[in-house]
């Protein structure tokens, strides 16, 4: 009795460390790029770069995290979470925090590049800790949970960029990035490899099976599978940057509107997809993920053309938290859906994999909205964003995985 009362206190714990630090790790992943968000008008006009040039920057971060994310999701297979999880932290802590020694364009590229590298291993490895500690049927609530973690990065983000820049510059900001080397050190300390883990790491020793990226692609039903996810991740990103970084801009030019309280703006935006994040891991519990991912793909859909309909500063609040419930109230439901349709031995590989190829294909959608806004109707680039969420919802009700996944 003394056994088992000691062995789930014990799980308990490595529960409540694992929840801490995964949605510790995303928040400050999150603050990291948040920081590059805020520094960049003030990074263009002390090096004088140019659109593309600065836009590129962006775009190298995000196929850093494609590479991260293929390196460090097998590592994950490999040679642990636990490890490779800390790992991938100090390198996006420190690349982030050098950028304080960046005074030229190719030093940014280098550090970015590095700081994406760090920051897309962490989340198939985040996302499989999450798996493999938790009963299935709540999953999708936890792995909500811990993608809002990330939303809270992105408010301290903004305060530290309010307060550090105007008085120290931006390089400054970034020595912010060596705080989450911290965080390891507590996650080496308190959180251990799970039991599910450990049984499929020595099954596939022993039966020596290869951990690659090509076992996503097996067998032409898993290929498709892969494939058709990959195509729903880069719709997710694609409406997330995209949006995020051309609302406020599509709102003053095109409506006429003064965004006067940005701050406001983004923390109600925040707000909204904090509270479509808590309640899409509901509905993918409670109903299963076709149900969840409809309805919010849909809901997607309908509200890219709130935006039209607002006339005044409130109204406009009131669309970009709208926009934000349905737009990235499904982030942490890839995770989900990727952990339960994929084995414990290429978990990681999975999750890392197909939502890095989303963000380094979905994150070039800021320049295709760039390019809608200067040669179409605000009308015709709403209608194409709620045409790719449209696409995503075909996608997904014709792939016989998600299809066969059920609430728990």
């Amino acid at each position: 009795m003394e056994q088992t009362s000691n062995k789930l206190l014990t799980q308990a714990n490595n529960e409540k460390w694992v929840m801490a630090s995964t949605a510790a790790g995303f928040s400050l992943e999150n603050m990291d790029i948040m920081f590059l968000s805020f520094a960049l008008a003030p990074i263009i006009a002390d090096l004088h770069l140019s659109g593309t040039a600065a836009g590129w920057i962006g775009s190298i971060t995000n196929l850093g995290m494609l590479a991260g994310g293929a390196v460090f999701g097998l590592l994950g297979d490999r040679i642990g979470r636990v490890k490779t999880f800390s790992y991938t932290i100090f390198i996006f802590a420190f690349a982030t925090a050098a950028m304080f020694f960046a005074h030229s364009l190719s030093a940014i590229y280098v550090l970015r590049f590095l700081a994406g590298i760090g920051a897309g291993g962490e989340y198939g490895v985040g996302m499989a800790l999450i798996a493999e500690n938790f009963a299935a049927n709540r999953i999708g609530r936890l792995t909500s949970v811990a993608a809002i973690g990330g939303q809270i990065g992105a408010i301290f983000a903004a305060l530290a960029a309010a307060v550090i820049i105007p008085h120290f510059g931006w390089n400054a900001l970034f020595l912010l990035g060596i705080i989450p080397v911290v965080l390891t050190y507590f996650i080496r300390q308190h959180v251990s490899e799970s039991a599910e883990f450990i049984t499929a790491h020595a099954q596939a020793q022993a039966k020596h099976e290869k951990i690659a990226v090509s076992r996503l692609f097996a067998t032409p039903r898993l290929a498709v599978q892969t494939l058709g996810l990959m195509v729903m991740a880069i719709v997710q990103i694609a409406g997330y940057f995209g949006l995020m970084n051309w609302l406020p801009p599509i709102a003053q030019k095109q409506q006429g509107l003064s965004v006067s309280g940005s701050s406001l703006w983004m923390i109600a935006t925040i707000i909204g997809m904090s509270l479509g994040m808590v309640v899409f891991g509901t509905i993918m519990d409670q109903k299963g993920p076709r149900w969840a991912f409809g309805i919010f793909l849909l809901g997607s859909a309908l509200v890219m053309f709130a935006i039209l309909m607002a006339h005044t500063s409130l109204q406009l609040i009131l669309a970009g938290a709208l926009i934000g419930f349905f737009s990235n109230g499904m982030f942490g439901g890839y995770g989900a859906v990727i952990s339960r349709l994929y084995p414990t031995e290429i978990r990681s590989t999975a999750n890392s994999m197909i939502m890095n190829t989303g963000r380094a294909i979905g994150g070039f959608s800021s320049v295709v909205i760039g390019f809608l806004m200067d040669h179409a109707t605000l009308l015709t680039t709403m209608g194409c964003l709620a045409a790719l969420y449209l696409l995503s919802f075909a996608i997904m009700l014709s792939l016989p995985g998600i299809r066969h996944l059920q609430a728990n």
